[in-house]
């Protein structure tokens, strides 16, 4: 017999079955939607067709799926016929327009955009941490049930890794963390509204802040203008919101200051661990060791979001506090973007693996 889709609208013979899943991404235009239909390629992820959706006004927009070129397309009542997963990859708004009527055609979805988090039913998922506390709890467990969850916040996700390393020592006593965030985690109108503000800066003209409502070119900010469209303080909540669900609440809070930096791509950390004892650089950085971080010396260059752009790893620096012998810093960057699609795309690895061959749902 064939197995049936929940929704009945689509039915697929396992026993002819390819093993590959038909993938939306919504939202493709986005920067998000862009870097992660890069990664599914690199990663060969098995997929059968990428349709790639988005907004009225990026219609016609031509992209490459691999070595076919494509355009994207609006969202119609057609548009997830027999699709399996769908990555939601732009804003807020666009994510709550149109998700339920995926989850209604029977699609398993990602959320990148954060707007399905306060979904007491959905799961914010950072994979990279589940394999972390594997050996100390049992990973949140996905089942036929599970139709939805949310990616998680690429800085919590950095953050969380490098605290659960650093608990390996036994000794920290307290964490202080000061996030530095880039005009790309508000996508590419916060990319176009940094850069016109650099150029007219540099020819002495009146400065766009459609966006932020205030200079973030050549500017360090702790938070953005009263008519801004985004706010630093509701994303620091959320990088906290996800950090302690995506730790199993295993981990002491920071004390967590996210500022803005006048840079396009990649977050970087200033990390304070004040221990209980003094451990050496040496021993410290051991506990650090292990998948996704690249550990770099003295002698290298320090990490920034430039040498971390494209990189799949954590780039850390270590030094010793000058004035508190129980003191030790770390200073991190990362991609924020590609750590966005890696956890997005393990995500979709999670959902896959839970389910009956030839069928998402």
């Amino acid at each position: 017999m064939p197995e049936i889709k929940k929704n009945g609208d689509a039915t697929r013979a396992s026993a002819g079955w390819s093993g590959l899943y038909k993938i939306a991404i919504l939202g493709a235009a986005s920067l998000k939607g862009k870097e992660l239909k890069d990664l599914l390629e690199e990663r060969n992820f098995p997929s059968s067709e990428i349709i790639l959706l988005d907004d009225d006004e990026l219609l016609g927009q031509l992209e490459a799926v691999g070595e076919e070129p494509t355009f994207i397309h609006s969202v119609v009542r057609s548009s997830f016929d027999n699709v399996d997963l769908a990555f939601f990859a732009g804003d807020e708004t666009f994510t709550r327009k149109h998700w339920r009527q995926a989850q209604a055609s029977g699609c398993a979805i990602v959320d990148l955009s954060y707007a399905l988090e306060t979904d007491a039913r959905l799961e914010v998922r950072s994979p990279w941490l589940e394999k972390e506390l594997e050996s100390q709890i049992k990973p949140a467990q996905l089942d036929l049930e599970t139709t939805a969850v949310v990616a998680a916040d690429p800085a919590a996700v950095v953050l969380g890794l490098l605290m659960l390393r650093a608990q390996r020592t036994g000794a920290v006593r307290r964490t202080v963390a000061s996030v530095f965030e880039p005009v790309s985690e508000q996508g590419k109108k916060g990319m176009d509204e940094l850069h016109q503000q650099t150029l007219n800066l540099l020819s002495f003209q009146p400065l766009p802040k459609e966006v932020f409502d205030v200079q973030v070119a050549f500017n360090m900010l702790q938070h953005y203008g009263e008519e801004a469209k985004v706010r630093l303080d509701a994303a620091e909540a959320r990088v906290l919101r996800h950090l302690k669900h995506i730790t199993r609440s295993r981990l002491e809070m920071p004390s967590l200051q996210l500022l803005h930096a006048p840079t396009f791509h990649g977050h970087t950390l200033s990390i304070y661990f004040e221990l209980d004892r003094k451990i050496s650089l040496e021993d410290f950085s051991e506990a650090l060791k292990g998948e996704h971080l690249s550990l770099v010396g003295p002698e290298e260059d320090s990490p920034s979001n430039v040498s971390a752009a494209g990189q799949e790893v954590i780039q850390v620096a270590l030094r010793a506090d000058a004035g508190r012998e129980n003191g030790i810093w770390l200073w991190a960057a990362a991609d924020n973007l590609k750590i966005s699609a890696i956890t997005a795309t393990d995500c979709a690895s999670l959902l896959v693996a839970s389910r009956p061959s030839g069928k998402i749902q």
